[in-house]
């Protein structure tokens, strides 16, 4: 985590050079000869959400009250795998899920008639995941 404190603060520091050095660089420019705020001030907005975001890990760094896996020299691969919970891997039900919001998003598009449909699938898909290990060969 400290690692990436230093890489957004590193982020931060060269977006405001890149700032400085693209704002002196208009100025020197014979075509404009003025400031372009519009990319002097994207950049420093950069910057600055860079600085936040480091700000925020060393926060929660701090927070943590250790290292993580992934800071430790010495650690295994599997100190940092948590568990994810269980995910069957021969379901169909995401595919019928994203059929049905695209079904859902078609009807947006194009034509209304399609967004009961849509919205019927995906109660369909959505009770068919969470239930399927109540029927067939997995139930338990």
């Amino acid at each position: 985590m400290r690692s990436n404190v230093i890489l957004w603060w590193i982020i931060a520091v060269f977006f405001v050079i890149a700032a400085a050095v693209y704002t002196v660089w208009s100025l020197v420019d014979p075509f404009h000869g003025y400031v372009e705020w519009v990319g002097t001030i994207a950049l420093l907005f950069v910057a600055f959400m860079g600085g936040m975001i480091a700000v925020y890990l060393r926060k929660t760094h701090r927070a943590q009250g250790g290292e993580l896996p992934e800071d430790v020299l010495t650690a295994d691969i599997d100190d940092g795998d948590p568990e994810l919970g269980e995910f069957a891997p021969w379901s169909w039900w995401p595919l019928v899920l994203a059929g049905s919001a695209t079904v859902f998003l078609t009807g947006l598009a194009v034509g209304q008639f399609l967004l009961p449909i849509g919205l019927a699938l995906f109660v369909v898909a959505i009770v068919g995941w969470v239930y399927e290990y109540y029927r067939g060969n997995f139930a338990r």
